[in-house]
């Protein structure tokens, strides 16, 4: 049997579309996380991924979690990058509340988490953890957007590290078939289906993604989030998206 693992992009508050589809995963596709080796992400992605791996029992924590923080956000004059308003705070709050004591010793070699290093601009993915405060960094790290979500960039093992979305924001294992979630529509195994006329495609980052009016709205979206309302359509397009490739590639029973 091919080697299987799960790769979630970075998404910024998108990551509510990623979160049902684990919701999807765990209900339906039992068959097809038995076979899955292991987890990759970036930024938003990363969180999703730690969650499924080491705390699956708080996912509906952890959607109301993204509705809170949503919430926060959008409440402030300026957003993430409101004077005196600690995204990074807020953002760590939430890891702690999700992550049980032994995360990092469960996420070892399981989950790999993509980080850019700030000074070379190089990419580096992690898979070990030494502490569960190791492991925090690395999500924190993972998630840090320059001048959006503060000034100083995460510090980790001597070095600072910002958002792995910039250099490879939907990781794909060298090994094996990687099966590929994002909130936006491209070539990706679950996705929003592209509606637009236009069959053009870019490649951002490590993702293909379709070239169109409603990708535009989804990356503002991703860091200035939604109304709620919108953002619970999110999570249902993301369960459903899950669902219909689980029946396509024959994975429920």
């Amino acid at each position: 049997m091919t080697v299987l693992n799960l790769s979630f992009a970075a998404c910024g508050f998108l990551g509510i579309y990623q979160l049902g589809a684990v919701g999807a995963l765990l209900r339906h596709g039992e068959k097809l996380l038995a076979t899955v080796k292991a987890c990759a992400g970036a930024s938003a992605g990363a969180l999703v991924a730690a969650v499924l791996v080491t705390a699956p029992d708080k996912l509906e924590h952890c959607k109301e979690f993204t509705y809170k923080f949503a919430d926060n956000v959008r409440r402030q004059r300026l957003g993430a990058m409101t004077p005196g308003y600690d995204f990074m705070l807020e953002l760590r709050e939430g890891i702690e509340e999700v992550l049980p004591p032994n995360a990092h010793q469960v996420a070892n070699e399981h989950l790999h988490i993509s980080i850019t290093h700030s000074r070379t601009g190089r990419n580096h993915m992690v898979s070990s953890f030494a502490s569960r405060e190791d492991l925090i960094k690395v999500l924190l790290a993972s998630s840090f957007v320059p001048i959006y979500a503060g000034i100083r960039s995460v510090e980790f093992q001597g070095q600072k590290w910002i958002d792995g979305g910039f250099t490879d924001s939907l990781p794909v294992f060298p090994v094996g078939r990687t099966v590929t979630i994002s909130p936006f529509s491209g070539s990706q195994d679950v996705c929003p289906r592209h509606t637009g006329r236009s069959n053009l495609q870019l490649k951002v980052a490590n993702m293909t993604v379709n070239v169109s009016k409603e990708n535009l709205i989804r990356f503002n979206q991703a860091l200035f989030p939604p109304s709620l309302h919108r953002m619970k359509m999110f999570h249902h397009e993301g369960y459903e998206d899950a669902l219909q490739f689980l029946r396509r590639e024959k994975w429920t029973d």
